[in-house]
């Protein structure tokens, strides 16, 4: 896909490239006047009371929040737009529980790419390389650099194509997709809210993550809680391994050496599955990119906004009048095949990433680098279905790797969040 869909892009854009080049140039004197902020994490950052030893929570800055601008991480929103009226309805448990609140976090603007660039904030650089050169991942890129940094316990993530999972992989964190609709959307910077939109927690450990999830969800402690007891050790769980072309063979070795070790029980998925996985990750793409031209088109050519996004949303119209009405047929096809595959495992196992995570390019990002990242991740058939999936941080083998650290991505059934951390705690669980 990447090579076809990239060459389609440059012929379609290049002549509107050029001229957005010419009327807007690559950065405003206002972008180079922002203030950096620490590792770029936060575009508003609250230190908590010296002293304080409560669970201190990020906040990603397309969640409303009552008397704050929601930047959605834009130049132009940020300089436009007033403050919110009102919290969104995630954060309503964290507000009745007094939870410290520590900023809103950085993301790529309009939530809308992949790699964590944001040129007017600031791009975080993420540490997993000892170095800070790779991409932090996006577009939930402040909200894993906030836990990874343990600048905040938890951090409030936004998923629709794989924006908590994919930063949390390039980071090194824990990264929840919570299903479809079981967390409210309202008051969240839109995307594709009718389709693919979800909200969800990240942390440095699954601990954290079980309580950053039990401020999205009342009642997930004793939930998650009920699914320890009922599966305490990995034995009992069943895992469908899937294998996909493209990935770093050292990346499916880290899987299996990792889930052998926690002794899951481990069955191969089949090649059928693995050619219906690929195409409802391609018809997730096509309804993300048609989304996110129905719902932002009106950004495309205001001021303020980067040149990669308004491509990015300008090419969402070839995917709108192409294949999108034919993907969105296909998905109550994709949501039967699932629930034919959890009739005999318990999830899914299939790397985050089909590799590491890249250096992000000198001279910063640009749609074709953006294209690449997204063709990387395994995350976009998830949402397409509608179903949960977590990430989890795991070793990769010790063979000199300037990168120590690759994500696994588990995908449960529907609601299945409680069992997903559960098997995530097995696998953080040291033997």
């Amino acid at each position: 896909m990447m090579n076809n869909r990239c060459g389609d892009m440059a012929q379609a854009f290049f002549g509107v490239l050029l001229l957005l080049i010419f009327f807007n140039g690559c950065a405003s004197p206002e972008q180079r006047q922002v203030k950096r902020s620490r590792e770029h994490a936060f575009i508003a950052y609250w230190p908590p009371p010296a002293g304080s030893q409560g669970l201190r929570l990020a906040v990603k800055d397309n969640i409303d929040m009552q008397g704050r601008v929601t930047s959605a991480g834009s130049e132009y929103i940020a300089k436009s737009s007033a403050p919110a009226a009102r919290d969104a309805p995630c954060l309503a448990l964290a507000r009745e529980r007094n939870v410290q609140i520590v900023g809103k976090t950085n993301l790529t603007e309009f939530a809308i790419t992949v790699s964590g660039k944001n040129s007017f904030f600031g791009t975080p650089k993420s540490r997993l390389d000892g170095r800070n050169k790779v991409i932090p991942g996006g577009s939930s890129s402040g909200s894993a650099m906030s836990v990874a940094t343990d600048m905040a316990d938890v951090a409030t993530g936004t998923d629709t194509g794989g924006s908590i999972r994919v930063p949390a992989a390039c980071c090194g964190v824990y990264g929840l997709k919570t299903t479809f609709g079981l967390v409210s959307t309202k008051g969240v910077f839109p995307i594709s809210p009718k389709h693919l939109d979800t909200v969800g927690p990240m942390a440095r450990n699954i601990s954290d993550l079980a309580q950053g999830m039990d401020l999205l969800q009342r009642g997930f402690a004793s939930r998650y809680k009920e699914a320890v007891a009922d599966k305490p050790l990995a034995h009992h769980i069943t895992i469908g391994r899937l294998y996909l072309d493209g990935t770093d063979p050292e990346i499916d070795q880290a899987i299996d050496a990792e889930l052998a070790a926690k002794h899951f029980k481990v069955i191969r998925l089949n090649k059928s599955f693995q050619a219906k996985w690929k195409q409802a990750e391609e018809d997730g793409k096509v309804v993300a990119l048609a989304d996110t031209w129905q719902n932002d088109q009106k950004y495309a050519n205001q001021k303020g906004v980067s040149l990669v996004t308004k491509l990015v949303i300008m090419s969402g119209e070839l995917d709108y009048k192409g294949d999108y009405k034919e993907a969105l047929k296909r998905k109550a096809a994709w949501q039967r095949e699932l629930r034919q595959v959890f009739k005999q495992v318990d999830f899914i196992a299939v790397p985050t990433l089909q590799g590491l995570p890249p250096k992000l390019p000198f001279w910063g990002s640009d749609v074709v680098f953006e294209w690449r990242v997204f063709d990387m991740q395994n995350t976009v058939g998830v949402n397409f279905a509608g179903n949960p999936a977590l990430a989890v941080p795991i070793a990769m083998p010790a063979k000199g790797k300037t990168i120590p650290v690759t994500s696994l991505q588990l995908v449960g059934p529907r609601l299945s969040e409680a069992e997903l951390l559960n098997a995530g705690r097995l696998i953080e669980k040291k033997l």
